[in-house]
């Protein structure tokens, strides 16, 4: 997305120009058409985004749309994925495993980091390590395209790089700055605007 942004193209459009292999363009294209891509508005503090990857080079093809708002914290509000998994014996597996690991991610990039003082690790617990609350989890929309021609790729963890990508991509969309560690905290926020 920083890529297209410096070039003044749409961060969709400019993978697709980047894209020779269809089944990577497929589920650009999907993800893009399932979300609005093209025809959503601008709104004050909510921010898009959208990350791709192929999963270690030869699984599952994987493209994410982001919408985050930015008011006392970041929270993504919804998250919409376009999955290839060449020809899905379990579908509903397929889809849980993507979904799961996309609020996985979510946190990853939101919350989680082990926390420490001068002397000790502090997020020694659950109460006190920091992760994506229920009340926090996004609404996922899953799609996985059919392919029953093709062989059996592997989903495992597809989903987190292109989301945590795709949250940072639109929180850069949101606030106009971009943050470059994870997590993603007010603090690092605060750091990165003044």
């Amino acid at each position: 997305d920083e890529v297209a942004a410096l070039r003044g193209e749409d961060a969709v459009a400019f993978r697709l120009r980047q894209l020779a292999d269809p089944r990577a363009r497929a589920v650009v294209e999907s993800v893009a058409v399932r979300s609005g891509w093209h025809g959503r508005e601008r709104r004050e503090g909510v921010g898009h985004g959208i990350g791709f990857a192929r999963y270690k080079a030869t699984g599952a093809y994987c493209a994410v749309v982001a919408e985050v708002e930015a008011g006392r914290d970041i929270r993504v509000s919804r998250l919409w994925i376009a999955v290839d998994v060449g020809e899905a014996i379990n579908p509903d597996g397929v889809a849980n495993q993507i979904e799961g690991g996309a609020v996985q991610a979510v946190s990853w990039t939101l919350k989680e980091a082990v926390r420490f003082d001068a002397r000790r690790i502090t997020s020694d617990s659950f109460e006190t390590y920091p992760i994506l609350r229920f009340s926090e989890v996004p609404r996922v929309e899953v799609e996985i395209l059919a392919r029953p021609e093709e062989k059996p790729l592997g989903a495992g963890e597809a989903a987190h790089g292109p989301t945590a990508a795709a949250v940072a991509n639109a929180v850069a969309d949101a606030l106009g700055t971009r943050i470059r560690d994870l997590p993603i905290t007010a603090g690092r926020i605060v750091a990165a605007l003044t």
